[in-house]
């Protein structure tokens, strides 16, 4: 049986690559990259083959791994004791205080690893997260080599960082892989603090003073949520639980006692999946190179926080707490989406759409039945391979026009045809039939149906979704002039393969997915869950309430990309001389049909330009942040209240 040493690949050899990152070797390092990733990946593969296990490592070469983890929470926790003086944040020395003397209260005297059970556990929905993580993860690691050189060009470096930023990179892959497998709410603990410190040291990593500012507003926010996981900890101790998170999950009360440490634990997850009113770190993120922003906000750290609410919500099943957490996660769904429509700026509109979904799985989350649990797994998967690729494409097509704005995207079909194509598929796999997140939402919809607030919510939030997605391929697709010449665009290997790898992935993962709920997804239903689960067979998804047609589907869009393919090859494109420009009064130079405008009353050449409405005055971040963030604190504050 491989699986401890598969184990140990998945989360200990990103350790040791990260650590040896730092030399500063760039072949060296570009291989332990790519050697990194090809063998986590592998090891994930594996894993997903070994079935349910339970494991409790004796020792790590002669050390008690529980010794070992306690003695690097500590480290840890003082490492980010020292920021905040450098920093001379107060806010975080308070939080960092707040978790250090309580968690030495709870190793002196509290005894956390009695009756403990398996230190690690792993079913398929860790096997898919690791999946997500190991694959994708190291994807973006991979187009990461070929990115920051061309970034630090840019920023004309003295002197290269790279292998400090691929050290957390690589670290947080590790990291995150051990998040998913731990069952001890200790070891659980500290990798979750391990990916909040490597968030802020990537958010930092350009070190210009808007990078710092908005990497110490993620680290405050994390830390808050790793104050109220450490306070679980102790409650649950106080009552007699043991620190596992099986255990907790299996228990058969649901009373207000065990309720307040599993709302503590759910709080957590809630800020690192910057959920409302937490938002404004992961929005502040994106200053970091492009590679950070698609690990943290597609694979990686938010999923960590929607992970620890999925996996909790047997524990609050068939309360009201539940209810509030559907609430809390619908009212995030809506906010984000309304706000990401007022957006031109790409990564800012990638940004809000994360806050948005991950909205809509702690939603299916509170939701809590088999239908709301299968829609919540399944976004997981397809918004990170979506999401990722979208994040990749931006940052691609930054470094060619220098612009991340949509606006200034309109016709990039014919400046950059590859990146715009792949971009394209990223976006269609994100809001359209037949594939898989659209699925997810059609699921989640249809799970909310008897809670009328929730399904208002989503259905409306979904709507918002379609606008702003469908607006961005608008803009992808319309050449400004309708004969220009498609450009040839050159690209690196290591830009390519990851982008296209993630795009190909997008439609074939979607077309599989039938098969992905029956292997994955539904075991880790049954559970907890006997009755109204899906049912997959010949391509269609049902269950008593509706199905989801998914093969059908994919005919009648293969048909369509076909017609649409041969009308293309005929050449039946619009030609010079058969359009006219748009007359906007005043005198139009007819000389030079690629330049669009007019020549003004006193005969000065004005340039035709347009637009799209974000109705900034409306729904702009400066008019609404605030009222959004107010409802979504008061949702969050009778939430908490509930478990008291």
């Amino acid at each position: 049986m491989l699986v401890p040493q598969m184990l140990g690949i998945s989360i200990v050899l990103p350790f040791v690559a990260a650590a040896l990152c730092l030399i500063n070797v760039p072949i060296l390092r570009s291989m332990l990259v790519v050697g990194t990733g090809a063998i986590v990946s592998l090891a994930s593969l594996f894993l997903v083959q070994s079935g349910t296990f339970s494991l409790s490592p004796e020792t790590f070469f002669g050390i008690n791994p529980d010794g070992l983890i306690a003695v690097l929470d500590f480290a840890l926790l003082f490492v980010i004791l020292g920021i905040s003086y450098r920093l001379k944040n107060k806010l975080i020395a308070v939080l960092t205080l707040l978790q250090i003397v309580p968690l030495a209260f709870l190793e002196l005297f509290m005894n956390p690893g009695e009756n403990m059970g398996p230190a690690l556990y792993g079913d398929q929905f860790s096997m898919i997260m690791c999946m997500v993580i190991s694959i994708i993860g190291s994807l973006i690691c991979v187009y990461g080599l070929a990115y920051m050189k061309e970034h630090e060009h840019h920023l004309k470096l003295a002197s290269s960082r790279q292998g400090r930023f691929f050290f957390f990179m690589v670290l947080f892959l590790g990291a995150m892989n051990g998040l998913v497998f731990s069952n001890n709410l200790m070891w659980l603990y500290f990798f979750w603090e391990v990916t909040t410190f490597c968030s802020f040291m990537l958010i930092k990593h350009d070190d210009t003073e808007i990078a710092v500012k908005n990497a110490t507003r993620a680290l405050w926010m994390n830390m808050l949520g790793g104050v109220a996981f450490v306070f679980a900890m102790i409650i649950f101790r106080s009552q007699g639980m043991p620190l596992s998170l099986q255990e907790i999950i299996t228990a058969e009360s649901a009373s207000k006692l065990m309720l307040l440490p599993v709302g503590l634990l759910c709080f957590a997850g809630f800020t690192k999946a910057a959920q409302l009113p937490f938002q404004s770190w992961l929005c502040g993120a994106m200053v970091a190179p492009t590679p950070v922003s698609a690990l943290l906000h597609s694979s990686t750290m938010v999923k960590a926080g929607v992970y620890l609410v999925i996996r909790l919500a047997p524990a609050f099943a068939g309360t009201l707490f539940s209810n509030y957490v559907a609430l809390f996660g619908a009212f995030t769904f809506l906010g984000a989406a309304v706000l990401a429509l007022s957006q031109s700026n790409g990564k800012k509109i990638l940004a809000y759409s994360t806050i948005s979904n991950l909205g809509m799985i702690i939603a299916c989350a509170g939701i809590n039945t088999p239908a709301a649990m299968a829609a919540a797994i399944l976004l997981i998967v397809f918004h990170a391979i979506s999401k990722g690729l979208m994040f990749l494409c931006v940052g691609t097509i930054e470094q060619k026009i220098g612009s991340r704005d949509i606006e200034d995207m309109r016709g990039l079909i014919t400046v950059m045809p590859k990146t715009a194509l792949l971009a394209v598929v990223g976006i269609v796999t994100m809001f359209l039939p037949p594939f898989g997140a659209l699925l997810s939402k059609w699921m989640a919809v249809e799970a909310s149906a008897h809670l009328p607030l929730v399904v208002l919510m989503l259905a409306v939030g979904s709507a918002l979704t379609m606008v702003f997605w469908g607006r961005w391929l608008g803009l992808l697709m319309t050449s400004v002039v309708p004969d220009k010449a498609v450009q040839i665009e050159e690209q690196s290997s290591l830009i390519r393969i990851p982008l296209v790898f993630l795009a190909v992935s997008a439609i074939l993962i979607s077309f599989v997915a039938p098969g992905l709920y029956t292997s994955m997804v539904l075991p880790v239903l049954e559970r907890f869950y006997s009755t109204d689960l899906y049912v997959a067979a010949q391509g269609i998804i049902s269950n008593n309430i509706g199905m989801f047609a998914l093969y059908p589907i994919f005919v009648v869009m293969t048909l369509g990309v076909i017609y649409a393919a041969r009308a293309s090859s005929a050449k039946r494109l619009i030609k010079r001389g058969s359009y006219v420009t748009p007359y906007v009064c005043g005198l139009q130079d007819a000389g030079d049909s690629r330049r669009l405008g007019f020549k003004g009353p006193l005969g000065i050449w004005s340039d035709f330009k347009t637009s799209n409405y974000y109705m900034e005055n409306l729904i702009g971040e400066t008019r609404i942040s605030g009222w959004i963030n107010l409802v979504a604190l008061g949702i969050l504050v009778i939430l908490l209240a509930g478990v008291f």
